[in-house]
């Protein structure tokens, strides 16, 4: 590591409050970004981001449980739900009795549910990559240790297995 690098480095880790308060106003902002794309097509479908939070999950890890799906969204299961009759009543998502534990509800997408979680990612997808295009690789590996470092221990432990699971 070069002296200015570590010099640098450094200096971060005496950010001012000033400088912490303009770094969470710039993710906020960032957040209404990014969250912005999908918004304007869940509108059309009279759906909200519980609907988007949950599709994407769901096709990351299909024929997850509707207890994973709770710890991994951190809701109740009330609102939960509510937000899976209605992707199911509008035959996006399928549910299926467990075959070990009848108890058991795993969730999958349908094919129109797999098209909708597409396009919702989609748009995500183009707006990080020509912000991580703009930043340079260093920025986007720097990025991604500051949002881990910033999760709490047990949704880093949700987190990692998400990304075991993908292989």
């Amino acid at each position: 590591m070069t002296e200015a690098r570590k010099m640098q480095g450094e200096t971060l880790l005496y950010l001012t409050d000033e400088q912490l308060r303009q770094g969470a106003e710039a993710m906020f902002f960032a957040y209404r970004g990014f969250t912005a794309d999908p918004d304007r097509i869940l509108a059309q479908l009279s759906y909200g981001r519980a609907h988007h939070r949950a599709l994407h999950f769901i096709h990351g890890a299909p024929g997850t449980t509707v207890n994973n799906l709770l710890t991994t969204l951190g809701v109740t299961k009330q609102s939960l739900n509510r937000v899976l009759r209605t992707l199911i009543g509008d035959g996006l998502v399928e549910s299926r009795v467990g075959r070990i534990d009848k108890r058991e509800r795993h969730l999958y997408l349908t094919p129109d549910g797999e098209a909708l979680e597409r396009e919702l990612s989609e748009v995500q997808r183009a707006r990080l990559r020509a912000a991580f295009r703009a930043a340079g690789p260093e920025a986007v590996a720097g990025f991604r240790r500051v949002l881990e470092a910033m999760m709490d221990p047990e949704m880093r432990r949700q987190y990692e297995r998400l990304r075991e699971g993908r292989g």
